[in-house]
């Protein structure tokens, strides 16, 4: 039996039908040479309709699923036991025209192990023997998703282990990648493809460019998955949604939104999970009720929040930040520190002193004028913003600011700073 949500469903929809007019209903006629309907004196919607324009309404209003803005529930959580797992893996990249790695000797084992591997055996006394200029040693590393298959392809990252100066041109030879238990779940191997270049020569008289990171590289669709990683998100007729961000609020409105649509079926476990239990008949096609569950429109709770990165001067506030009223006065410090060298030396045509340099340095201080401003409260972070702006405040200014008003218990929001 189809899933089907309240909102879609055929019993409602089929009660919600106009009702047959009265019987010994006559309708009203005009003198006007046209006839015309009756309008209502707010709009100029007519009151009679017929019946079949009506029910059609009806039925388009009560299938619409009820949205205000929400974010969808896929959007804001993940289904517990559906996570990603980490591969990883040691390879060999060939083809790198005199930009390998300077023959160290973890790069000439791993040769001696790959020719040991076609029947060429090299003697650890010969090591040294190898020349590894065209190759480097690097990590591979993947993501595999929840329920992939034998057979699919997943893209690699791949990084220099060694001193190489690019990857470019390179090829991963054949690398398997293994997961945390350290069996083999995927195989990499193909082209690199790095994003840039490094070109020129360096030393005396010479000059390199270098665009991007030559060292790091990816493969698109470069991994071919050998064993699939077994993966059950329904557990005695249930199953877990895990907030990305937890929150108890919106855990509690994403429950309310659930069961506004599968009647009784969520409840809020605590900030982050809300266990769902499927309904009857939905035990036979979880994926059709997933996908619905998904589609749910719920609006979550955002804190008040300020995040500040000093070191590339960010500044990010959510919308529900608060500041209480409060004074301000905001002056800029400048300390300027000049040193020079002066050369001091006797009189012309003198027969004593000798001629030395002497350091000097010159301190300013200066310090911009600044009135004390009063703010009111300010209940939103448009007001905080054009409040901060008429301050004539830099970022790095308002980051004092905020940080002084938190102290103050004037800024009724978190402050991250990092």
């Amino acid at each position: 039996m189809p899933l089907v949500p309240r909102y879609l469903n055929p019993k409602r929809l089929s009660a919600a039908k106009s009702p047959e007019p009265r019987a010994g209903h006559r309708e009203q006629k005009t003198c006007s040479s046209r006839p015309t309907l009756p309008l209502d004196s707010r709009s100029s919607v007519p009151v009679h309709l017929s019946a079949k324009i009506l029910s059609a309404w009806l039925v388009l209003v009560l299938a619409w699923p009820a949205s205000a803005g929400g974010v969808r529930v896929r959007d804001l959580v993940m289904l517990a036991g559906a996570r990603d797992n980490q591969l990883v893996g040691y390879g060999l990249v060939a083809g790198l025209a005199n930009n390998g790695d300077k023959d160290p000797i973890y790069t000439q084992q791993t040769m001696a192990n790959v020719l040991q591997h076609y029947g060429i055996n090299i003697p650890a006394a010969s090591l040294s023997a190898l020349s590894a200029k065209n190759v480097a040693v690097v990590m591979v590393t993947a993501d595999i998703p929840a329920f992939i298959r034998s057979g699919q392809r997943l893209d690699v990252q791949v990084a220099s282990m060694g001193d190489a100066t690019t990857l470019q041109g390179g090829v991963l030879l054949q690398t398997p990648l293994l997961g945390a238990d350290n069996k083999v779940y995927a195989v990499a191997q193909g082209p690199l493809s790095i994003g840039g270049f490094s070109g020129g020569s360096g030393g005396a008289g010479g000059a390199t460019v270098t665009k991007n990171h030559p060292t790091t590289a990816t493969i698109i669709g470069g991994a071919l998955v050998e064993k699939e990683i077994p993966t059950t998100v329904v557990h005695d007729h249930s199953l877990e949604l895990l907030l990305r961000e937890p929150d108890f609020t919106s855990a509690s409105r994403l429950a309310a939104a659930v069961n506004a649509v599968f009647t009784n079926s969520a409840r809020a476990e605590d900030s982050t999970s809300v266990r769902v239990e499927l309904p009857a008949g939905a035990e036979s096609s979880p994926v059709d009720f997933i996908a619905q569950l998904q589609s749910i429109e719920v609006t979550p709770d955002t804190p008040a929040r300020i995040i500040i990165n000093e070191r590339t001067g960010t500044i990010v506030a959510t919308s529900r930040i608060q500041i209480s009223s409060c004074a301000i006065a905001q002056g800029n410090i400048t300390i300027s520190v000049a040193s020079t060298l002066d050369v001091s030396q006797p009189q012309p045509f003198s027969n004593t002193g000798n001629t030395v340099v002497v350091p000097r340095t010159t301190t300013e201080v200066t310090e911009n004028k600044s009135a004390v401003v009063a703010l009111p409260e300010l209940p939103t972070v448009e007001k905080v913003a054009s409040a901060l702006n008429a301050l004539g405040a830099t970022p790095r200014d308002i980051m004092a600011i905020f940080e002084a008003m938190k102290q103050a218990g004037a800024l009724q929001a978190e402050l991250i700073i990092k």
